[in-house]
């Protein structure tokens, strides 16, 4: 009798384990799967800062058209500053977005982003961007949003992606789950402004 509530003892902690290990994987599925998605590319992701360091730039070009799309329950204006550029594969570019809080409070949102098609998003590579934390708009408030990119040389000698002349780098903003920036969150923007000021100090020389 006692061997069998030692067994059933054994049994119960093994299944609370299991169950116990199955949530957290349920809780841990949507940050691995996004940073999956920045590593690969998979999926439309862009990847981040896996380039600039060995890519040589090249003299073939590919264009690349800009985005913008705001979620209903944001009241913000959000759009591109150009609506394309022409690039030289394996150069560092820098872009702007802007954005302006048509409402009454300060708002925090968050950017989505993706490429299409998707197979160029292995190729595609963000140095910097205003969506790599949350932004915080006052209410009339207007801010550039800055990304810095780069697209490996190595598309052209990709088969399924030679034939790519245009990639399409999108945006979606979203408020964030308060909506409110916190009261003692005073550097929101800080990579924003910082990068902006940066930019004008040290214009890319093909910016537009």
């Amino acid at each position: 009798m006692a061997r069998t509530h030692k067994y059933n003892g054994m049994t119960a902690a093994a299944l609370f384990a299991v169950t116990g290990g199955m949530v957290g994987l349920a809780f841990a599925s949507v940050p691995l799967y996004q940073l999956f998605c920045q590593v690969t590319g998979y999926g439309g992701t862009p990847k981040i800062g896996a380039i600039a360091s060995e890519a040589v730039v090249s003299d073939r070009v590919i264009k690349i058209r800009f985005d913008a799309n705001t979620n209903g329950e944001l009241p913000w204006v959000f759009k591109p500053k150009q609506r394309q550029v022409t690039v030289k594969l394996g150069e560092s570019r820098l872009a702007f977005y802007t954005a302006k809080n048509m409402g009454e409070r300060a708002v925090t949102g968050t950017a989505t982003y993706n490429v299409a098609p998707y197979k160029a998003a292995k190729y595609f590579s963000k140095i910097d961007c205003f969506c790599f934390s949350e932004q915080t708009l006052a209410p009339g408030e207007e801010l550039p949003m800055p990304v810095e990119f780069i697209v490996d040389p190595e598309i052209f000698n990709d088969p399924n992606t030679r034939e790519l002349r245009t990639i399409t780098l999108s945006y979606t903003f979203f408020p964030t789950a308060a909506g409110e920036p916190p009261v003692d969150d005073k550097t929101s923007n800080a990579r924003v402004h910082r990068t902006t000021k940066e930019a004008a100090q040290n214009p890319s020389p093909n910016s537009s």
